[in-house]
């Protein structure tokens, strides 16, 4: 059955274009710095949002009827839906996916159905891989939404369920190399607290460093040669994630010796929820050689949850293009479109210009960025405003051989400091000559 019969594949035809089912600025095999437009990029379709998002929110039930989701036995179901992703996939010309668990293969009655759910699925996705060329950016475990996981996963305080996280991460990162993922994700979808008043907070910390070194363990015996990832969050569905932002999880990986084992995975509408700008949590991540990964969406700046926007910010894409070029580019890591259409986009189609637009929008993103690194006037800028510490009591600050005393000595022989402009309005102007 072909479910996207409307679409025969969407190619490259340039900005000039009025056909809705075309790309106008990503063209995937145009050399950039020597590499393919698609090798910078390196899209990928979040399998929950696209094949299996209903419509729903907070407020109400799904308003989709995708005919993948018509089939009542939950296996065959998983099937069609397998076959649905694959002809999107192909037809949209990404060549990633990612996947939770749950996504691909229904939950059973017990962890062991699960499991041989989960298997079979996973035969399926590999021949479809194979025939397609289609590969998986990455796979993670949904532990979090089935009841069990009320309070948590890996800092649940019931021991049992903290093993069946273990249990069903284990066979995640399983799957996720029979697939041939390149990496692996942990989203703490519950780890946090709704109240400190029931809260042993030091333990779940320690609870969390063990369940990530146990995968890291695991990793190792399994001989998965992929990048674990962690995903910042700030809030929701608990009132306070452990995984806040970059910064928190980088010092938490610091504090239990796993900042060599783990990268980040960064989503835009996280670091909204957190305060940030996703060109911040980018840049955290980036400065500390930790850019593993990126969900690519926005949010609403009027609403205050994950609404999962397509990404269509021109601005944002170029700011996050600009960190991502300038961290070296990705490795394993790829831009995955962890959005979804609104609920009032009811069609098939909608799912294609959802994901056309937000590929183009980072497409153009990437080609400014490139621009503005090449004239390296950005660049300039910064280099000659912190071109104090490349010589002198500066050059000694960062070598650490300054002192007190030293600094001392500077100040009384010389005048006072007068402030150097920022120069904010005309870089702000400077990234507008180029969009």
């Amino acid at each position: 059955m072909e479910y996207f019969p409307e679409v025969k594949k969407v190619s490259f035809e340039g900005k000039d274009s009025k056909n809705p089912l075309t790309f106008k600025y990503y063209d995937p095999d145009r050399l950039i710095l020597g590499k393919k437009m698609k090798d910078h990029l390196r899209f990928a379709v979040a399998y929950w949002h696209t094949l299996k998002g209903v419509g729903s929110d907070m407020f109400g039930a799904g308003s989709w009827k995708r005919p993948w989701e018509t089939v009542s036995d939950p296996m065959r179901r998983a099937e069609e839906t397998l076959y649905a992703a694959f002809e999107f996939f192909t037809k949209l010309g990404v060549d990633y996916y990612c996947f939770h668990d749950r996504d691909i293969a229904p939950e059973g009655q017990n962890f062991s159905e699960s499991c041989k759910n989960l298997d079979y699925i996973v035969k399926v996705a590999r021949k479809l891989q194979n025939d397609s060329g289609i590969k998986l950016l990455w796979g993670t475990a949904n532990c979090f939404s089935n009841p069990r996981y009320t309070h948590g996963a890996g800092t649940n305080p019931d021991p049992k369920v903290f093993a069946y996280a273990c249990a069903q991460v284990k066979h995640a990162m399983e799957a996720t190399q029979e697939l041939g993922g390149e990496n692996y994700v942990f989203w703490g979808g519950r780890e946090g607290y709704e109240t400190l008043l029931n809260t042993n907070y030091a333990l779940e910390q320690e609870l969390f460093a063990r369940f990530l070194q146990m995968a890291v363990d695991y990793k190792r015996e399994l001989g998965f040669d992929g990048t674990l990832l962690i995903e910042p969050k700030p809030k929701e569905p608990t009132k306070h994630q452990y995984d806040f932002d970059s910064a928190t999880v980088l010092g938490f990986l610091r504090q239990y010796n796993l900042q060599d084992e783990f990268k980040l995975n960064i989503e835009a509408n996280h670091a909204t929820l957190a305060g940030h700008t996703f060109q911040h949590e980018l840049t955290v991540a980036a400065a500390a050689g930790a850019l593993g990964s990126v969900d690519a969406n926005t949010g609403d700046m009027l609403l205050g949850w994950d609404t999962d926007q397509f990404p269509t910010n021109i601005y944002d894409a170029v700011y996050a293009m600009l960190v991502i070029q300038q961290a070296g580019g990705f490795t394993t890591g790829g831009l995955n479109f962890d959005a979804k259409a609104r609920r009032g986009s009811v069609d098939g189609l909608d799912l294609f210009y959802g994901h056309i637009a937000a590929m183009d929008t980072f497409a153009r993103g990437l080609l400014i960025a490139v621009k503005i690194i090449e004239d390296s006037m950005l660049e300039q800028f910064i280099a000659d405003r912190y071109a104090g510490y490349n010589s002198g009591f500066g050059a000694k600050v960062l070598a650490g051989k300054a002192d007190f005393r030293q600094a001392e000595v500077l100040v009384t022989a010389n005048e006072e400091p007068v402030p150097a402009s920022g120069r904010q309005e005309y870089l702000e102007n400077l990234i507008n000559s180029y969009i």
